[in-house]
């Protein structure tokens, strides 16, 4: 028994003397939070992993100081363990008082206040400040000042609050020193620097920014060299690099890309197939806008996808898939073109979502798309859609994708459309040939209060014409096809040079219009309108001086327009018609029909000249009035030939005259015609210069009975002019310079060697 007894006390003395370390950890009776000021104890207890009556774990207690480090909310944490308590002390990170800015003149403080996280009442960190210098150094390098520094500095003050305040150093502007290609064989580095849309820098380009360096830029640079490469046939072009090196001084970048040209190819076969029953490939091939024998054109081949698509979605085929094979011939040059049809997935459209429109209503975006809900989804059709929203000019970005439906063959289109300004004031001045010097103000919104309705307040003051104009138009109303509008207006014209009198007109004129297809429109208007022809000069013609007084004019118009220009804007290609006719002798005190018709084909020479500002404008127009009843027409309803429809002949300066006065006395008949060839000047394009040659030719005649006598003249012999001129798309406005000779005509027709047009707006 006593060596057992002294067993167990040699074991209870050992079990004394182990380290408390090693024993189990005891259980945690509290946890005291010191040290926090806003954040409340419990809030902090929330985040650690050791709660009370929990065993007092260290490597759970390791893991919560962590995750209190983690929250961005101390700048210091500490843990410890007190017999059977858990002290935790923390510092908490200050409260950003003010975020400020010096230092920066080029880029505002809003607009750096909108890129950094700090913010007022936030907290601050020392991580979270040295992230918001690197995003405002990011800033200053898309803009070029790649030597800019930012330095956060912190104020502390009472409360445990700082104010951060970033000092800028903006540097130079690094603007790209030059630009050089590599592989280049087929087109100089002088027609490429044309294609890219980044510039060498240059004194001219001092509102681009072109010509600062933009990473960004140059991957949009590969993208359009490779496109104008294949659009002149070069179907293996690779744009393999695109390389920019900042100079050791860092005031300029040097640029190089990369190029692989590869063959040119002609098209050699083209061959149209299809699975679908009841499919004309031999008629389609015949729509194609391609042929054999031509240089193979990426673009094109894309257009001829989409024509197809198109034709056959009409033709009662909306689930047909175009496939365009390309097989190289190498050795032979060309390549051959296979359009294969087959059935496409069916896809049906379960819903039109859109998304971003804070303004604009959805019914106006809605009755922009080709497709409804529960339409077969056509491809073509949704980038139609897309296009239109995009053309009402009320949106910066407008994206249509696809999510999938609530079934396999039902899809969503999910809209997400980027809001812009729509309201605009002008304030404009110039010269004009024919106006003399003006002054231009307007107002205008053209999506009032999100409806789509455009409204706007006009009045130009000039010389020899001013005007006012009040406008309303709604592109969809009564939510149809159908275009309504209104105008108000007050016109006055000094006409003492050309044929001795002034004229005054007032009125409102009411207008519709619809599409009848795409590209088919046609418009209506009804026009009450009061002339006063005025201030007549006494040595003015007896026929203009027997007209003088006040006429009320009851009018009604319509003009059929058919429209496949590429561009209603900037045309390239393509064609417009316009015709329409005027009745007026509804009531008013003048009757008469007169007819219009008039037309522009263009033909680009993108493709044989290799630049495509080469347009050849062929251009043609045509008029007749026919006064009816026991009514003369009237000089103020007749047409005038010169000016801007018959260049080198002053404005009415050809056409029937009193030779006893030299008074333009106008004409019911007329027709023109013009061949205008445009091209690019040997200076940088994005200056804006496109000169132009051109012939005009026209002849304007016929007169009514009572205008007649030794004095009249009127002949219906064609007049020519022959020019050239300078058109400059200014930042401040279209500018158009015009030299021309009248080459053909009569000894009375007044001339016009100089013409000047000029506007600005801003």
């Amino acid at each position: 028994m006593s060596r057992l007894r002294t067993l167990l006390l040699v074991l209870a003395t050992l079990a004394m003397a182990v380290p408390s370390s090693a024993q189990a950890p005891g259980r945690v009776a509290a946890i005291e939070v010191q040290g926090n000021q806003r954040i409340e104890a419990d809030t902090i207890r929330s985040y650690m992993l050791v709660q009370p009556g929990e065993p007092a774990d260290p490597d759970r207690l390791d893991r919560s100081l962590r995750a209190l480090f983690a929250t961005g909310l101390f700048r210091d944490v500490e843990i410890r363990p007190e017999g059977n308590r858990v002290i935790v002390r923390v510092a908490e990170n200050p409260i950003v008082n003010r975020v400020g800015f010096e230092g920066n003149r080029r880029v505002t403080s809003d607009a750096l206040r909108s890129e950094v996280q700090l913010r007022p009442r936030g907290v601050f960190t020392p991580a979270a400040a040295q992230a918001d210098r690197q995003r405002i150094l990011e800033i200053y390098a898309r803009r070029g000042r790649f030597g800019a520094s930012v330095e956060p500095k912190i104020i502390e003050l009472d409360q445990n609050r700082v104010d951060v305040v970033f000092e800028i150093t903006e540097g130079e502007v690094a603007l790209v020193a030059r630009i050089n290609f590599v592989g280049n064989q087929a087109y100089s580095d002088g027609r490429l620097k044309e294609i890219v849309a980044t510039r060498e820098q240059a004194w001219y380009r001092l509102l681009s920014s072109s010509d600062t360096y933009d990473p960004d830029r140059l991957t949009f640079d590969r993208e359009l060299l490779r496109r104008f490469y294949l659009r002149q046939g070069y179907a293996d072009v690779q744009i393999t690099g695109a390389v920019a090196e900042l100079a050791p001084d860092r005031s300029g970048f040097f640029i190089t890309y990369t190029i692989e040209e590869g063959p040119r190819y002609r098209i050699g076969t083209i061959d149209v197939t299809s699975t679908l029953r009841g499919v004309d490939t031999d008629a389609l091939r015949r729509e194609l806008p391609v042929s054999a024998g031509d240089w193979y054109d990426g673009d094109a081949v894309e257009r001829a996808d989409n024509l197809l698509t198109e034709v056959l979605g009409t033709r009662g085929f909306p689930f047909a898939n175009v496939e365009p094979r390309v097989t190289r011939n190498r050795e032979a040059g060309t390549v051959d073109l296979a359009f294969e049809i087959s059935e496409g997935p069916r896809a049906f459209v379960e819903r039109i979502d859109i998304t971003g429109n804070t303004r604009t209503q959805d019914r106006v975006i809605r009755r922009e798309f080709r497709v409804a809900e529960g339409d077969p989804l056509v491809v073509n059709q949704v980038r139609r859609s897309r296009d239109r929203i995009r053309s009402l000019g009320y949106f910066s970005d407008v994206q249509i994708n696809t999510t999938p439906g609530s079934a396999p063959d039902r899809v969503i289109l999910n809209t997400q459309v980027t809001e812009r300004a729509t309201g605009e004031f002008t304030i404009g001045g110039g010269f004009s040939t024919d106006a003399g010097l003006l002054a231009d103000i307007g107002l205008r919104e053209r999506n009032l209060v999100g409806t789509g309705i455009d409204a706007r307040v006009n009045l130009t003051l000039a010389q020899r014409r001013s005007q006012v104009d009040l406008s309303v138009t709604d592109p969809q109303f009564l939510e149809r096809n159908l275009a309504a509008g209104a105008d108000v207006f007050l016109v006055q014209r000094d006409l003492r040079e050309t044929s001795g009198y002034q004229e005054r007109r007032a009125g409102f004129a009411l207008r519709m219009g619809y599409e009848i297809n795409e590209r088919l429109r046609q418009s209506w208007a009804y026009s009450l309108v009061d002339r006063d022809l005025y201030d007549v000069d006494q040595f003015v013609s007896r026929f203009i001086r027997e007209q003088e007084g006040r006429t009320l004019l009851s009018q009604v118009s319509t003009t059929l327009t058919y429209d496949r220009r590429d561009s209603r804007i900037q045309p390239r290609d393509g064609y417009v018609v316009r015709v329409g006719a005027d009745w007026a002798g509804l009531g008013g005190d003048v009757s008469y029909v007169r007819f219009r018709a008039d037309g522009q084909y263009y033909i680009p020479f993108e493709r044989l000249l290799g630049d495509p500002e080469y347009v050849l404008v062929l251009a043609a127009g045509a008029g007749y009035l026919s006064p009816y009843g026991d009514k003369d027409s009237r000089i103020v309803d007749r047409f005038f030939l010169g000016g801007e429809n018959l260049r080198g002949f002053a404005l009415g300066g050809a056409g029937p005259r009193d030779v006893s006065t030299n008074d333009s006395l106008g004409g019911q008949t007329l027709w023109t015609s013009s061949a205008e060839f445009r091209f690019p000047l040997p200076i940088p394009s994005e200056l804006g210069f496109i000169g132009r040659a051109f012939v005009d030719v026209g002849a304007l005649t016929g007169l009514p009975s009572s205008v007649t006598g030794p004095e009249v003249r009127d002949d219906s012999d064609p007049r020519v002019g022959v020019g050239i001129g300078i058109s400059w798309r200014s930042p401040i406005g279209l500018i158009n310079i015009d030299l021309a000779q009248a080459v053909v005509k009569k000894d009375y027709d007044e001339t016009q060697v100089f013409r000047l047009g000029f506007g600005t707006r801003f």
